[in-house]
């Protein structure tokens, strides 16, 4: 293991003024906060027209990847939302349905799923998604050429995929056409079926589609630079793109092809505001819809290395029991961030353990096991189990002003239980940079704190495991009382940029 990561998870209970982040003890205070918020807006019939801006809460340019496999954050997630939408809708307990521009059938027996778009789904240049359009996603992902960072241990569990990602076929075998590449229906192969598949966000096959028509004569090594990603994307959704300002707005304006019908609004607008500037901007109405809070950012693949000095649970486990996290998020978010026992949030019901109890602050355990597992202290820091002096770099990212003390908080923490942690660096690190340190596997890391949206699939293979989430949040949104039908509830919200407008 190469690096401790600390994430906060985000995405699950979003309306007109509240989202969930992930992981600690329970927080009765932050449930209460909860309540008083609605989950949205009126749902009336919106009069048709009208200019919607969306705030995109960054310290940085977006990068602007307009496509799901080959984006590697949640900020382009954000600028891309507007027409970025799902094959699947789902009810609200995030179980796939045939509502949505795509049917999705399960069959245990023969080990598949089959997709069929519907008719009349069409990109935003009139043409009919087809088969080869669902297909051709997968070859983007495990194609190396691409370096895309979606691909994963669960989607090599379809048919021929580890061999395509190897180089060692042409084709993806598993995935099937009946009626032809032109068609309208794929049919998935896999070695083994999982129960979470029933899920949308399983990781186990791709929920969007991508328009080969359009990227076919674009080289993978190219993909994510072309114009055809960047500058020009086609989509399904209800808008598609009309002008990029490069990282710092994008219009997007009515999809006159969209199968659900007539979207309500002439124009969207997402531009950046710094987190610095955002409350200002709400205050004085530059935005319809903003975030209150910072948005969360997806964390990387963690790299497992045996022979690495983070790779010691004890240690692990005592980095955790000395974080006094609930003090912390007590005196910073006014109980709006708060500690959670379980990877597995209360969205889920009966899959939230409620005895869970998570990592407590103790300092008391935490130096016990560090005392046990040889960490002796040689002056006022421990050295490590075999004599060689403990030096523990961790990366953060910059953020608001309050991100600065939580941080040093955190590091007199773990000196109190006399490890030397100090930030790679010496200081936080900007966004861009502290990912591209992350995805080269920086020496100077030894552990971080980032953040990833919360799956709809209570367990997602390539998200949880040992090393991830750390605390859980509310993340409010202020939104223009003049909106209407703006809603993130898991059944409605395949749809919701179809349905929003202005109050007649």
């Amino acid at each position: 293991m190469k690096a401790i990561k600390f994430i906060s998870t985000t995405g699950l209970l979003i309306g007109a003024a509240l989202s969930l982040t992930a992981c600690g003890q329970n927080n009765k205070n932050a449930a209460k906060t909860a309540n008083k918020f609605p989950e949205q807006t009126p749902q009336k019939t919106a009069k048709q027209g009208g200019t919607l801006t969306y705030a995109i809460e960054t310290d940085t340019p977006f990068k602007g990847i307009f496509d799901s496999q080959l984006s590697v954050d949640q900020v382009d997630s954000d600028v891309m939302q507007f027409g970025n939408e799902a094959l699947f809708d789902t009810d609200n307990q995030y179980k796939i349905t045939n509502k949505g521009p795509a049917t999705f059938k399960l069959d245990k027996k023969a080990k598949t799923v089959t997709i069929t778009v519907k008719k009349g789904v069409k990109w935003s240049d009139g043409k009919q998604v087809v088969a080869k359009d669902l297909e051709y996603p997968y070859e983007m992902t495990a194609n190396k050429a691409t370096n895309s960072l979606r691909y994963s241990d669960s989607l090599a569990n379809i048919v021929g995929m580890k061999a395509y990602h190897n180089g060692k076929a042409k084709t993806i075998s598993g995935i099937t056409y009946p009626d032809g590449e032109n068609g309208r229906t794929i049919v998935i192969h896999f070695l083994a079926m999982k129960p979470g598949m029933l899920q949308s966000g399983n990781d186990y096959f791709i929920e969007t589609a991508a328009p080969y028509h359009y990227l076919k004569d674009v080289p993978f090594s190219k993909l994510v630079s072309s114009d055809q990603i960047r500058k020009d994307p086609l989509s399904f959704g209800p808008y598609k793109v009309s002008k990029v300002v490069r990282g710092q707005s994008v219009t997007w304006v009515p999809n006159k092809y969209y199968w659900r019908g007539k979207p309500k609004l002439n124009k969207i607008v997402a531009q950046v505001v710094s987190t610095k500037s955002a409350s200002q901007a709400i205050k004085s109405h530059k935005f319809d819809i903003a975030d209150v809070v910072n948005s969360d950012w997806q964390a990387v693949k963690n790299v497992m290395d045996k022979n690495a000095k983070m790779n010691n649970k004890s240690l692990r486990q005592a980095i955790a029991y000395a974080m006094n996290i609930n003090q912390v998020e007590k005196r910073y978010t006014q109980g709006l961030t708060f500690i959670v026992p379980t990877l597995i949030p209360a969205q889920f019901g009966d899959y939230f353990d409620k005895n869970a109890k998570g990592f407590p602050y103790n300092l008391k355990k935490a130096n016990q096991l560090l005392d046990k597992a040889g960490y002796k202290k040689k002056g006022i820091w421990r050295v490590q189990p075999n004599g060689k002096p403990l030096s523990i770099h961790l990366a953060a990212m910059t953020g608001s002003a309050v991100q600065e003390p939580i941080i040093q908080n955190y590091i007199q923490q773990w000196h109190k239980i006399g490890l030397h942690v100090s930030l790679t660096g010496g200081r936080l690190i900007e966004f861009n940079s502290f990912y591209d340190k992350l995805d080269h596997d920086d020496k100077n890391v030894d552990m971080f704190m980032a953040a990833w949206s919360l799956s709809s699939e209570p367990s997602p293979r390539g998200m949880y495991s040992e090393t991830n989430p750390m605390t859980n949040s509310y993340s409010i949104q202020a939104v223009n009382n003049k909106i209407v039908n703006y809603s993130l509830k898991p059944a409605v919200a395949n749809s919701v940029w179809y349905k929003i407008g202005y109050a007649k």
